[in-house]
């Protein structure tokens, strides 16, 4: 749309108000709200002031004044607003030079799409990514000095089949049973598929939706590939309509990766594919139908896998899901249709337009712009570096022998190790000023902040374990 349809828009639907959202640095949509009256075409060329200070890892307090500038293809009616409003999706730049923000995650992502197109190696990045999450009934936490704990249920889970509920009438989940079980023991059917029909009145093509593996309301709504900036807005968008429409239903969402013990967490397996023109790129005759080019894609993925995993799996909780046994892939090899390699190649169609790959450890808590620019970055990096990824995997690799297993590289182990990985393997990300060193120093400094913030503090189990010492 035009600025102009975009008004004519606001104007058709009634709107009373404009909903301005903008991405931080972590990947939190944040807004303000303004009459419809303040909404001009010369809004859209001047953009809108805000302090930049005010937000999380941006700028300091003595240059902090930013500018918003709308991007009216992002333009639709706010589905959740009491008052009709119009939302729309706006890119950070500076009052001064007007240069686009470093920081802006969706400015990442649109240089990426530039440099890839600056390359020559193809036109377009598409990705597809499956965000899993938990619904939730209660949530409860806290931390003091003296006391820590958390407490989350939920009316299917597993541990409640004793409770008192006049009557409990049985159908919870038993842990790691919760892949496509028809009513009444997926209680969350209804809140699913509002959750889809509302994307769908938003714009966003979605393919299904399902139960996940655990028990207590993990879910799964998989959504049509797209390219990358545009994908970046679809998974932002996402989380706000399946958070807003739980709430609706009295609900809690989380895109947490573990928020149970012992049972599986979310991912955000995450399909990707080149294209030249109308040429899918990744298709060819080599190993699972893919292509020479197919093939350095993943070399780069599996090379800087664990310095990316800062950017794709980027809080401390992250590696408590990347751990064997729980379907999160932390070995670093590639497979045609084998879950437990962290690459794999599906094998649904034999047509070269559905070739691609799947990284299979990134997780949802990642800020999606700049998850899948590090992706691309890292797998560009293989092709222009023609990295082979070496001989497939094709065996369970939970099952291997110690000897085997210990040539198979891995995931980093915590998010101090990961952050340790981006500062000595992040020269593939400074390409065409994609990401600057600016982004990459500022992300570790807050990374290692929140990684201190847990290893500072006891855990509750730690008095079972070392109480009476």
């Amino acid at each position: 749309m035009t600025p102009k349809e975009v008004i004519k828009l606001a104007k058709d639907r009634e709107a009373k108000l404009v909903d301005v959202k903008f991405c931080d640095f972590l990947g939190t949509w944040q807004h303000y709200s303004m009459p419809l009256a303040e909404l001009t075409e010369d809004v859209f060329e001047e953009g809108m002031g805000f302090d930049g200070s005010s937000i999380r890892g941006w700028k300091s307090i003595e240059s902090s004044d930013m500018l918003l500038i709308f991007d009216p293809k992002t333009a639709m009616i706010d589905p959740f607003s009491t008052n009709t409003s119009l939302s729309i999706v706006a890119s950070v730049v500076d009052p001064i030079t007007r240069d686009p923000y470093s920081r802006d995650p969706r400015n990442i992502a649109a240089k990426a799409e530039a440099y890839l197109k600056s390359t020559g190696i193809a036109d377009t990045a598409y990705f597809g990514p499956e965000p899993e999450f938990f619904v939730f009934d209660d949530v409860r936490f806290d931390q003091t000095s003296n006391s820590a704990y958390h407490f989350i249920d939920s009316s299917e889970a597993v541990w409640n089949t004793g409770r008192e509920e006049y009557p409990n009438l049985g159908n919870k989940l038993r842990h790691k049973e919760g892949y496509f079980p028809v009513r009444p023991q997926d209680q969350q059917t209804d809140l699913r598929n509002e959750m889809i029909l509302v994307m769908g009145e938003c714009g966003i093509k979605v393919e299904r939706e399902h139960h996940e593996v655990a028990t207590a309301g993990q879910a799964e709504i998989d959504v049509r590939f797209d390219s990358l900036l545009r994908m970046g807005d679809i998974v932002m968008l996402y989380k706000y309509i399946v958070k807003n429409v739980a709430r609706k239903y009295n609900k809690t969402v989380t895109f947490m990766p573990k928020p149970l013990f012992n049972d599986n967490g979310s991912g955000m397996h995450t399909h990707q594919s080149l294209w030249k023109g109308d040429k899918p790129l990744f298709a060819g005759s080599k190993y699972a139908g893919l292509s020479d080019l197919g093939l350095y894609y993943i070399g780069g993925i599996l090379k800087h896998a664990r310095s990316i995993a800062a950017f794709t799996n980027p809080t401390n909780n992250s590696y408590k899901r990347l751990t064997p046994g729980f379907e999160a892939p932390v070995n670093l090899a590639y497979s045609s249709r084998n879950r437990s390699a962290s690459i794999r190649i599906p094998t649904y169609s034999p047509s070269p337009k559905a070739k691609r790959i799947e990284f299979r450890s990134p997780d949802p808590a990642a800020n999606p712009y700049i998850a899948f620019s590090a992706m691309l970055m890292a797998g560009l990096d293989g092709i222009q570096n023609k990295i082979h990824p070496g001989e497939p995997l094709d065996k369970n690799i939970y099952e291997l022998p110690p000897e085997e297993l210990a040539s198979v590289p891995s995931m980093p182990a915590s998010l101090q190790e990961a952050c340790d990985e981006l500062e000595k393997d992040h020269e593939f990300l400074l390409k065409g000023d994609v990401f600057t060193k600016d982004v990459v120093e500022a992300w570790v400094k807050r990374k290692r902040d929140e990684f201190d913030q847990i290893r500072l503090r006891p855990h509750p189990y730690e008095f079972f374990m070392y109480y009476d010492v």
